[in-house]
């Protein structure tokens, strides 16, 4: 280990110690500090912040559409990167008050193989039974990293299930990708009682309280995983707030979980599922929405004015729903979203390996 140094995070007066050899990210994760971050690869900016005293940090290698140079030379920083050499004072430019003393404890943990079933021609529903320890404590919509068997990488991997107390099962939704790291492992290796590695938990894409706000959830694609956690949570917990869950998919074929979103509405009666196909085959006799999903929202919506979103998916699903919710009345600072970045080589956004959670 390094040496230590206190870095102060600013406007909310906390002070915490990380070691050189951490980052400013983990070392806040493992002290119970719930900073707000996504990909923890320097890739969707989320952790971005502002450095207001000391300048001796190393930063890991990170894409620089998250950080350009010129806000770098600023002092911008990404705190998933980041390795202090000195005391510091940051700056946090997005936080949540009521979730940043929040934070579970971060476990590692063994998990055996239970399932490893196909849910679309190219999802799967992978579950896993823990072993060391039986139980991981974790809020619904929050992920893991998966360990890659037979390398030093991990990817993760949001859960799809309320919690770990029953049986001690984890629940995911993974995408395969010709070439991805772990999903081609998981699609063409893991099967019922192999051992996977786990840590976590991590991120921020949590239900906010906000009992008179009506919910909006935007999906696409493994998105469905955190949204289900959430969806899952609000029936268990009777949380009863007008919510649509807005999910696009290509064809008829690429949906999944369909009849326990719509069987939902038994229990959550303000709830509505609407599916979209931006491109449905001749063959799916498919009577619902078509067309991108953003635009369905668009059809659908006039004034969401007060409501908070969740937004869940691929990139480019995720960069055309923000300004659209902002347009429709969603305050910036409700608009809550994961965005299910590529892995690779974080230098170079160019280079990029298909692989997401």
């Amino acid at each position: 280990m390094g040496d230590k140094h206190v870095v102060r995070f600013e406007p909310v007066g906390i002070e915490i110690e990380v070691d050189e050899e951490q980052t400013i990210l983990r070392a806040a994760a493992e002290q119970g500090v719930m900073l707000m971050h996504g990909c923890k690869e320097g890739q969707c900016s989320s952790c971005k912040s502002f450095v207001l005293d000391g300048d001796d940090i190393e930063l890991d290698r990170y894409s620089t559409f998250a950080l350009p140079d010129y806000e770098l030379d600023e002092g911008y920083t990404l705190l998933c990167r980041a390795h202090p050499y000195e005391d510091l004072t940051i700056e946090l430019l997005n936080y949540d008050e009521d979730m940043i003393r929040s934070g579970l404890p971060i476990q590692e943990a063994v998990a055996e193989v239970v399932a490893n079933d196909a849910v679309t021609h190219d999802m799967r529903h992978l579950v896993l039974r823990l072993l060391e320890p039986g139980e991981l404590k974790y809020f619904p919509g929050q992920y893991v990293d998966i360990a890659v068997p037979g390398s030093e990488a991990t990817r993760s991997f949001s859960m799809a299930n309320t919690s770990s107390r029953d049986g001690g099962l984890l629940e995911f939704v993974i995408k395969i990708y010709p070439g991805g790291l772990f999903s081609s492992y998981l699609d063409e290796r893991l099967s019922a009682g192999d051992r996977l590695n786990l840590t976590g938990p991590f991120g921020v894409f949590t239900l906010r309280d906000n009992p008179d706000a009506r919910l909006v959830f935007l999906g696409g694609g493994a998105g469905m995983a955190p949204i289900l956690a959430l969806l899952r949570s609000m029936a268990e917990r009777a949380i009863d707030r007008p919510t649509t869950y807005y999910y696009g998919a290509r064809a008829k074929r690429d949906l999944c979980f369909d009849e326990e979103l719509r069987a939902l509405a038994a229990t959550l009666p303000n709830f509505r599922y609407v599916p979209a196909l931006s491109e449905p085959a001749d063959d799916d006799e498919w009577d619902g929405e078509v067309g991108l999903i953003t635009d369905v929202v668009g059809r659908y919506e006039d004034d969401l004015a007060g409501a908070d979103a969740y937004v869940c998916g691929p990139p480019p699903m995720v960069e055309a729903a923000l300004p659209l919710l902002e347009r429709l009345g969603v305050a910036q600072k409700r608009i809550f979203y994961d965005k299910f970045t590529t892995t690779g080589d974080a230098g170079d956004p160019k280079v990029l390996e298909a692989e997401i959670r």
